[in-house]
């Protein structure tokens, strides 16, 4: 596993959203910063540029100087915390960026001679704040640039990328899919509703939410539940699978998240095994030779 360390960027007088708290905006039930440090959750450190506000993990903090000036000047400040290698760099409001995306930025950084990588959108465009960067090339930009223009408030971020050889990284359409407008976050929050990905967002938001870090068939659950509301009665579908996780929280205390999973999975198939025998003597009857 590479080793990295993670810089988050929440600053900004967010304009756009009427001097809303942007990294405090919830989309699928959770705060857009936690969405992003959740896909850096295994970076050695992670340093939030910002005013602080309470996270689903712990972070370090840091503000730019002066506050509010601008993305160059926090990336400054932050900076000043990474001890690794390598530097993760996002901005706060990324609802949709993955762990995958992380991967291929980190493996790309990597490349002999590059001093980082950066993802690009779907129309080719730069997104300097969906990137890995080479600390040691980093600093010495920020430095120089520091130097000719007797500070980095205010400075554009493309005065820093011009400067360093970065590869890029095409990501899935919506990796740098940001929340700048009210639309943008209506938009987001439609998204997370659709069909095909609501039930991963749902399920990721509760464990989140119970702090729970355990990966289970949910096809498995689901089917048990169906079999359970179809086989005995339809309110017996939440109440097994309430039943399940109890019973599997009882076998795998004190055990690995592995084997919970596997608690789980094998609560699961008892319980659909009753649902199946229940229904089996339902359409059986009670006469003679029911089993």
């Amino acid at each position: 596993m590479t080793a990295y360390d993670a810089i988050v960027l929440a600053g900004g007088a967010a304009k756009r959203l009427g001097g809303a708290d942007k990294p405090g905006l919830r989309v699928g039930g959770r705060a857009l910063l936690d969405r992003v440090l959740a896909v850096c959750a295994d970076a050695s450190s992670t340093v939030v540029v910002g005013g602080r506000r309470p996270t689903a993990r712990p972070v370090t903090w840091t503000r730019e100087v002066p506050e509010g000036g601008g993305p160059l000047a926090a990336l400054g400040a932050g900076v000043r915390h990474a001890s690794e290698e390598r530097v993760l760099v996002l901005s706060a409001d990324l609802p949709f960026l993955g762990e995958p995306t992380v991967r291929s930025l980190l493996e790309a950084a990597g490349t002999p001679g590059r001093e980082g990588a950066l993802c690009t959108d779907a129309d080719g465009r730069d997104q300097p704040l969906v990137a890995v960067y080479r600390a040691e090339p980093l600093r010495r930009e920020l430095a120089l640039l520091a130097t000719e223009h007797g500070g980095l408030a205010g400075l554009p971020l493309r005065l820093l990328t011009a400067e360093l050889d970065l590869a890029r990284v095409e990501a899935g359409p919506l990796a740098s899919f940001d929340c700048d407008t009210w639309e943008d976050i209506g938009a987001a929050r439609a998204r997370i509703r659709e069909h095909g990905t609501v039930l991963d967002e749902w399920i990721t938001a509760v464990k989140t939410e119970l702090g729970i870090e355990l990966d289970v068939d949910t096809g498995v659950l689901l089917d048990l539940a169906r079999d359970a509301a179809h086989g005995v009665a339809r309110p017996a579908a939440p109440l097994t699978t309430f039943l399940v996780g109890y019973a599997a929280g009882l076998a795998s205390s004190g055990k690995s998240p592995e084997a919970a999973a596997e608690a789980v999975a094998e609560a699961s198939r008892k319980a659909t095994a009753l649902a199946l025998r229940w229904e089996e003597e339902t359409g059986a009857g009670n006469g003679p030779g029911t089993p």
